[in-house]
């Protein structure tokens, strides 16, 4: 007596016989006389089933044979045929045979989808309700972004004593924090830029569309000028003595190391949205979009870290617009082309880098 079953799916479930798993071709000899039973398993797509070893159990088998007489099933595995993995009992590696330059973005050997490149100019987007929301969300994320961080930097700057006050690590610590509460609540919606650098290196990486760029970069800025102007009206007087969390180069550092300072700053920023929200990641683990925000706001809360004595740190032209137009002295303007042209370059850099090196190379090739 043989029964043989094909199963076309890409996940089993052997409940309660155990089962012996044999490579197709293999000697076999049953042990006895008992009936046996093959069962004939297909999954090109997904042989990971079989990292778990030989506790697979087989409950829809058992009623055509007596309770004091078991079948020995014998499950025979196919080779994979051209697709350059590792079948053998327990391996769950691929053989990564990477291409080099464009030939390894061709997406017949990806496994995974690219999402398609946006279009330069798409006026379709202007009679899209979803296109002046995600503007709102991120006026609104870049608004609550300029309070919370400008009160923080305000203040510790009032502060007479660096032990009564959060000091350098809070102020970091604030610009960190709201930036992966924010992307989190509005990478929904909008994405989540919040930061006209980043949404430059998005548009330079063919994520979003001219119109889109240009406006989310607009409202931005507006909602950073409303941040810092709600700050200044509750504590004008400290806020004009302060400085008003104004980005200049610090004393003791020339233009050139503040400009590089923001350069590397945006780049380490940039690269690290490029690699939390990368397909091939997602493809692969689907816990990557939800802890995207981490790793971004945690790249903010390093950098300021590095460059707070340099620059007051600024990787972020919308926030250093508001500041200074709101504080609006003339120590402000005197280095503040160094808060555009460094973020800028710094994106796009790190979007050169994600396109040419990060996103060429698939996770494996058939």
């Amino acid at each position: 007596m043989s029964h043989q079953c094909t199963v076309h799916s890409d996940t089993v479930h052997f409940p309660l016989q155990p089962i012996r798993i044999l490579q197709k071709g293999s000697a076999y000899s049953p042990s006895n006389l008992c009936p046996k039973v093959t069962l004939q398993i297909n999954t090109p797509q997904s042989p990971h089933f079989l990292s778990h070893g030989l506790d697979f159990y087989l409950s829809s088998l058992l009623d055509p044979f007596p309770s004091q007489q078991k079948p020995e099933t014998v499950l025979i595995v196919d080779k994979m045929e051209g697709q350059g993995e590792d079948v053998r009992l327990g391996a769950n590696k691929y053989r990564e045979r990477q291409p080099i330059g464009t030939a390894a973005q061709t997406q017949d050997t990806k496994d995974y989808k690219e999402p398609p490149a946006a279009p330069l100019f798409e006026p379709a987007e202007l009679s899209s309700w979803s296109f002046y929301r995600a503007g709102i969300a991120e006026f609104v994320a870049t608004f609550l972004f300029l309070y919370i961080t400008v009160l923080t930097v305000m203040g510790v700057a009032k502060s007479s004593t660096k032990c009564s006050t959060v000091g350098i690590q809070g102020i970091a610590w604030a610009f960190g924090g709201m930036i992966f509460a924010l992307v989190y609540c509005t990478a929904g919606i909008s994405g989540g830029h919040i930061n006209p650098a980043v949404t430059f290196g998005l548009f330079l990486a063919r994520k979003l569309s001219l119109i889109r760029a240009v406006f989310y970069m607009i409202m931005q800025c507006l909602g950073a000028i409303c941040g810092a102007a709600v700050v200044k009206s509750f504590q004008k007087t400290q806020y004009e003595r302060l400085g008003g969390g104004a980005n200049t180069v610090s004393s003791g550092y020339s233009k050139s190391s503040g400009l590089g300072a923001e350069i590397v700053g945006t780049f380490v920023l940039v690269y690290t949205v490029f690699s939390a929200t990368d397909a091939k990641r997602n493809a692969r683990d689907s816990h990557v979009p939800i802890l995207a925000p981490l790793p971004i706001g945690f790249a903010v809360f390093l950098v300021h870290l590095a460059t707070i004595p340099v620059t007051g740190t600024g990787i972020n032209p919308a926030r250093s617009l508001g500041a200074a137009l709101i504080y609006n002295k003339d120590q402000a303007w005197d280095d503040h082309w160094i808060f555009w042209v460094g973020p800028f370059i710094g994106a796009a850099l790190a979007a050169l880098y994600h396109q040419i090196v990060i996103r060429a190379i698939p996770f494996k090739s058939k």
